[in-house]
């Protein structure tokens, strides 16, 4: 049965081998005017978008304080009025930022001193930034009630002011 494999292969001419030769050139030449291309349009800017950078509407800037029954108290760093309570078991994704936040803090030597601040900006965004470790979170990379969990501090803190 192999002999008449063999033979069969041999009377319609099929042979395998080596990409033909200029298979391989039009692959190369391919791949050298996609990398151009792309380098053209990175170094010229074509098809990108630059959007105007965003303004600063609302600025909240607080301390995280630990409380002895686990609760964190976030307090106003101008008049440290408690701005909100986060109980244990509660506010998952704000308590674990703020202490990936306070965790770095500690890595790099630095106290609880310098406030956090969170800023909305004009277009929507909210973003959480420890200036003492110049490390920011775009909070709205992890979703609309993510984010809301910080935003609601930005709504106690000006009904506070009032």
């Amino acid at each position: 049965m192999g002999e008449r494999a063999e033979s069969v292969g041999r009377a319609t001419g099929q042979t395998t081998g080596p990409a033909p030769a200029l298979l391989m050139i039009g692959a190369g030449a391919l791949m050298g005017f996609t990398m151009l291309a792309v380098l053209i349009g990175r170094s010229e800017g074509i098809g990108m978008i630059a959007l105007p950078p965003a303004k600063p509407v609302t600025r909240l800037e607080f301390r995280a304080e630990d409380q002895v029954d686990g609760s964190i108290a976030l307090r106003n760093a101008a008049d440290r009025q408690v701005v909100a309570w986060i109980r244990p078991g509660e506010d998952g994704f704000l308590r674990g930022t703020l202490r990936g936040l306070a965790q770095a803090r500690q890595r790099d030597g630095l106290g609880p001193e310098q406030p956090f601040s969170l800023t909305r900006y004009d277009d929507g965004r909210l973003s959480l930034a420890d200036d003492a470790t110049g490390r920011r979170v775009p909070l709205e990379a992890f979703g609309p009630t993510n984010a809301g969990a910080f935003a609601r501090l930005l709504a106690a803190a000006s009904t506070e002011t009032r």
